[in-house]
C-alpha cells in the first residue's frame, strides 16, 4: 500500500506512526477479504477500491463505517 512514502510515516518526532499506518492496513486487508462480491486478489480488489467510489462504499458498508 506503499505506506513507506506518506510523510506521516518518515516524520521522525511521530514515534508511532509506523504501528498506527499498520494497524490502519491490517483493518484495510481485513475489510478487503470479508468481501466477497468481487472475486480476486487482494492486488485487483485494492486497486478496484481505489479507482471506484461506489466499490470502496460497498467495502467499507460491510464494516458499518458507511
Amino acid at each position: 500500500m506503499r505506506e513507506d512514502e506518506c510523510p506521516y510515516v518518515r516524520n521522525k518526532r511521530r514515534e508511532q506512526a509506523g504501528e498506527n499506518m499498520a494497524t490502519i492496513r491490517h483493518i484495510a486487508f481485513n475489510a478487503l477479504k470479508a468481501d466477497t462480491s468481487f472475486k480476486a486478489g487482494m492486488k485487483r480488489k485494492q486497486k478496484r477500491a481505489s479507482r471506484n467510489n461506489a466499490y470502496l462504499s460497498h467495502v467499507l458498508a460491510g464494516l458499518g463505517v458507511s
